[in-house]
């Protein structure tokens, strides 16, 4: 069983370029996949999830992801707080 690796999102999106060149240039799917050294699998699910996407569209994915992983941490705070304060408020300390 081969390795299994973790590809940062810069790598897929290289990668799937790279994929498009050599698709244009007449190389089948499966040729594509040996060179670039993954699965038919993850190339098709690689074009399904990033298929378009740019540099810009990626930074801004990014930015995205950070600012929503920031949010659940600041409403988890918030809610933990909420039920601090309702137990304190019933006399549960």
């Amino acid at each position: 069983m081969a390795k299994r690796r973790k590809h940062s999102t810069e790598q897929i999106i290289k990668k799937l370029h790279l994929a498009e060149k050599l698709r244009s240039e007449g190389a089948k799917v499966a040729t594509v996949c040996q060179k670039l050294e993954i699965s038919e699998q993850t190339y098709h699910r690689w074009r399904s999830d990033f298929g378009g996407m740019n540099r810009n569209q990626l930074k801004r994915l990014k930015t995205l992801e950070d600012e929503n992983r920031r949010l659940k941490s600041l409403v988890a705070d918030q809610a933990l707080d909420n039920q601090i304060l309702k137990e304190v408020a019933e006399g549960k300390w």
